[in-house]
């Protein structure tokens, strides 16, 4: 079996993002001093927070090249007392002539930036009601020609999940793999999936997946000094083969047997991540899963880290990387040089 650990490293440090992109960040306190200095004074306070996968530490470079951040709206509000469509359109009235795409969707307001007429940066912002005599979050939804019963207030508690993402495992280099892993499998999405729709799973499906099914994966390999190498392929391999098992059989309205997966966020709203992928996209998940599975089961029988690593990069792309075989062959001598000084 080849050891191509260093390289699944080498593949995580060239997609992560640790970061915010410098320029979205100025762009999004630009927007939220904007957004202070304009609102209507009708508006109760708020305080702002990042959420989504910056504030989880999830972040992967985008391939469409359009960058994006979620920036939460706490409002010391009952949802009692404001219509969640009101309460959308302080803000978008605040920010409309900001750029020249500004626009209300269903669970957020988007501020899109453009360079050379092509969108490069996008902002989302949520508006919560925080101050609720149930003591619950809750998320505006709706636009303007949404139907009635689609303008809502639903519970929401974003802290929380980001709170449980963020502290998932005791060890932090067991969540170091965790996050790794969720990156990984961002990269595979954005590039094996088309982004229109429903056909591709969400980010935030994805990162939940992993933290009901994902375990770390090393060996000890110094009981002193508690030193342990990490095993990233047979940590995700693992988590697939448990993701595969999650699906189920289940008779569609047609009266088909369908296999589908049902992932619910652990914190309110407890929503189903894959309910709005059809019976054949759910299908087509389930394949290129055990594409990905396989390729994987693959690249730890290789022998040689030239070929093991060329498999890999079939499913995650350039950024992954193959080594050539003088490179392979100088690192199989220095190790066997190492070995033999330490003997």
């Amino acid at each position: 079996m080849a050891d191509i650990q260093k390289y699944f490293i080498e593949f995580h440090d060239a997609i992560k993002l640790d970061d915010e992109n410098k320029t979205l960040r100025d762009k999004r306190n630009i927007i939220l001093k904007k957004l202070k200095d304009k609102i209507t004074s009708k508006a109760p306070s708020y305080d702002t927070f990042v959420q989504g996968s910056y504030s989880m530490s999830t972040g992967i470079k985008p391939v469409s090249g359009e960058y994006d951040i979620d920036v939460g709206l706490w409002f010391d509000m009952s949802k009692e007392d404001y219509k969640p469509l009101e309460a959308k359109e302080w803000v978008y009235d605040a920010l409309k002539d900001h750029t020249k795409e500004v626009k209300i969707k269903n669970p957020c307001i988007t501020v899109t930036y453009q360079e050379d007429g092509q969108a490069a940066f996008h902002v989302d912002l949520t508006v919560y009601a925080t101050n609720n005599t149930d003591d619950k979050i809750y998320l505006a939804k709706g636009k303007k020609y949404s139907s009635e019963e689609n303008k809502k207030w639903e519970e929401n508690n974003p802290k929380e999940l980001i709170k449980l993402i963020k502290e998932n495992f005791s060890d932090s280099e067991d969540r170091a793999q965790f996050r790794r892993t969720i990156r990984y499998l961002k990269r595979w999405k954005d590039l094996k999936f088309v982004p229109e729709g429903h056909a591709a799973p969400t980010g935030i499906a994805l990162t939940i997946s992993a933290y009901k099914y994902m375990s770390p994966k090393s060996t000890l390999v110094d009981i002193f000094a508690n030193n342990r190498k990490y095993d990233d392929l047979g940590a995700l391999k693992d988590f697939l083969n448990k993701l595969l098992s999650a699906f189920r059989s289940i008779v569609n309205s047609k009266g088909e047997v369908v296999e589908r997966l049902e992932i619910k966020v652990p914190t309110p709203i407890y929503n189903d991540l894959f309910e709005k992928m059809s019976d054949n996209q759910m299908k087509d998940l389930k394949d290129k899963i055990i594409t990905l599975r396989d390729a994987l089961q693959t690249a730890e029988d290789e022998v040689d880290p030239v070929e093991a690593c060329k498999k890999l990069a079939a499913e995650f792309g350039t950024d992954f990387p193959v080594p050539t075989k003088e490179q392979t062959a100088k690192r199989s001598a220095l190790a066997i040089t190492t070995s033999s000084s330490s003997a």
